[in-house]
């Protein structure tokens, strides 16, 4: 699949020497076809970092499809620069304004505190809200999926013993659903986080259904109201060295982490983690933008929504 991103964004040449097809605006505007509108609502510190792993995951389908970053604007960032976010970033306001085939909510680093407790949770739900009418399919991945599991489905969240940090090995169920059509019986995924969602509010919520998980992990991808809301609690879309940096991070702030989990050769953390997950990251967004968005979304939004005014 073809990324549509802006000329001038940063992580356009790594993602070309990586050999990923991006397309930029002059190449696009050439082009007769009708391709996807996906918001990202970037809540991640690190910007950049997250931009370069969504766009590596979002470039394995035959689709055209026009990236639009969004950010809060209740909470500005502090490890972006304000230059950077001006120009590659839209708000709220501006693209509420029409219809769009998909949104993805990012993970954040706000786990410990409750949802009503972070700062821009009026302006996420109200997103959330808006996305009901105007979205085709919106993704949500580990807090973002948390949030969203909370608001839109009333599950609540728990505390973990301690960080769940690493690689885990995942169950597929209900292989014929189209989210995991392709997967193998057990998959890697990366996970980091402090929290959890309460699998009986899950299951015992007739708009959601598990499709894979793990026992160490609890409910790994969720589907709400048939692919309406996707839930993804783990990272899927981490690169090779992200935990990596996340632990020595943590290190040298004093928190005394424990190693990642199956991350490490021989638990070995001066030795390079091994790559194990991207062919499943890869699958898991193309199933997504093809069945879940490219199948169901109308070939045009503004049209449709005309017709039925009339």
């Amino acid at each position: 699949m073809p990324i549509r991103i802006d000329n001038d964004i940063p992580v356009k040449k790594i993602l070309e020497d990586e050999n990923i097809f991006v397309m930029d605006e002059n190449r696009s505007n050439s082009q007769d076809i009708r391709p996807l509108d996906i918001l990202i609502l970037n809540l991640m510190p690190l910007k950049e970092d997250t931009e370069l792993a969504l766009l590596r995951s979002l470039s394995n389908t035959p689709l055209q499809v026009n990236v639009t970053f969004i950010r809060t604007l209740s909470y500005e960032s502090k490890h972006a620069s304000k230059q950077h976010i001006e120009r590659f970033y839209s708000d709220f306001p501006t693209v509420k304004k029409r219809k769009w085939d998909g949104l993805i909510i990012t993970g954040a680093p706000v786990e410990k505190l409750e949802f009503e407790e972070v700062n821009y949770w009026n302006e996420l739900t109200e997103i959330m809200d808006w996305s009901e009418k105007n979205v085709t399919s919106t993704l949500h991945i580990c807090w973002g999926a948390q949030a969203g599991l909370y608001y839109r489905y009333n599950v609540p969240k728990f505390a973990l013993p301690a960080k769940l940090s690493g690689i885990y090995q995942m169950k597929t169920f209900h292989k014929k659903t189209e989210l995991v059509r392709g997967f193998d019986d057990y998959f890697l995924v990366p996970q980091s986080r402090y929290t959890g969602s309460d699998r009986n509010a899950i299951e015992e919520n007739d708009h959601l259904e598990i499709v894979a998980d793990s026992e160490e992990c609890g409910p790994y991808l969720i589907i709400g109201d048939n692919g309406k809301n996707i839930f993804i609690t783990g990272h899927p879309e981490y690169d090779v060295d992200t935990l990596d940096k996340e632990y020595k991070r943590d290190l040298k702030k004093g928190i005394d982490p424990a190693l990642p989990c199956n991350y490490y050769p021989n638990n070995d953390a001066t030795r390079k983690p091994v790559k194990s997950w991207r062919c499943h990251a890869n699958m898991l967004y193309t199933n997504w933008l093809n069945y879940y968005v490219y199948q169901n979304t109308p070939y045009e939004w503004n049209e449709i929504m005309d017709a039925k005014i009339d």
